[in-house]
Parts: C-alpha cells; structure tokens; sequence
C-alpha cells in the first residue's frame, strides 16, 4: 500500500531552535520555530491536517478557520502537492482627535509527497466551515496471481 507522506522543506526550523534553544528547564527558547509554545507570540502556526485513506482515495482536511476560497493556492510539481494560503487584513479609524490603524496577515505552506497510485490531474479541493478538504483519487492497482511452478512428468 502506498502511503501520503508530509514534505518537511528545509533545515531552517531546526536550525533556528538549536540556535536560541537555552537547554535549560527554567528558561524557555526565545523563539520557537515549530510551534511548540502556544504562549510565545514568535511562534510559527501550521494548521493541522487529517490524512485518510481508504481504498478508492487519500483525503486531506486541513484545518484553517478564518480563510476564505480565494485565499489558497493549491499547486501540483511532479508528485509534490503544495497547500498555501495568505490573508491579509487592514483596519482604519479616523476619528477627530486620533486615527487608528492595524493590520494582520497570516500565511502557511504545507507540502505533501504523493505516492505514485494518486491520480494528480483529478485532485478536488474545496473549503467549508474552516476546513479544506481535499479528495485525491488513486488509481486502480491490479492484483497481479503469484508465479505458479509447473512440475515436469
């Protein structure tokens, strides 16, 4: 059975906190690249992801409230699947004495390596209710008989 694995990309993460990781109980890291800390503000937020499979097809359901359709980007590279989403949000207010500004933005990238029995070209995505679900088909493996030995009389 093939399996749909996640693609780490990069060494930046690990080297990142190898660098500020203290090592010390008492102290925590300064940053942290993984997300470990919900606590600390520098902390870099991946969605979570389910990943099923059953045996006409792999689902992914991705978790990102907030988002709307148009925010993701969703691209294939050979058999890397490649989930990002950018949002981006400005408030003004304007009153007689002050003015008011504030933005946020929020992105993510999350790659997935596919196994050969995905059919790429036939992927369906789509968002509801904060998740991203996303069907891939596999393609249909034949079972193939085990050699048989013919005895010689």
């Amino acid at each position: 059975m093939s399996t749909l694995t996640l693609s780490r990309r990069g060494l930046l993460p690990k080297i990142a906190n190898d660098l500020f990781d203290t090592g010390n109980f008492f102290t925590p890291r300064m940053f942290d690249f993984n997300g470990d800390y919900p606590e600390m503000d520098f902390a870099v937020r991946m969605p979570s992801v389910n990943i099923i499979e059953n045996t006409k097809d792999f689902k992914i359901e991705m978790a990102a409230p907030g988002m709307e359709k148009k925010d993701f980007k969703i691209e294939m590279d050979n058999d890397l699947l490649t989930i990002s989403a950018e949002k981006k949000e400005e408030t003004k207010e304007e009153k007689e004495n002050y003015m008011r500004k504030e933005y946020s933005f929020n992105a993510f990238t999350r790659s997935f390596r596919l196994p050969e029995n995905c059919i790429t070209d036939k992927i369906d995505a789509k968002y509801d209710n904060g998740i991203l679900h996303l069907i891939l088909p596999k393609k249909e493996v034949k079972i193939t008989k085990p050699t048989k030995e013919i005895k010689v009389s």
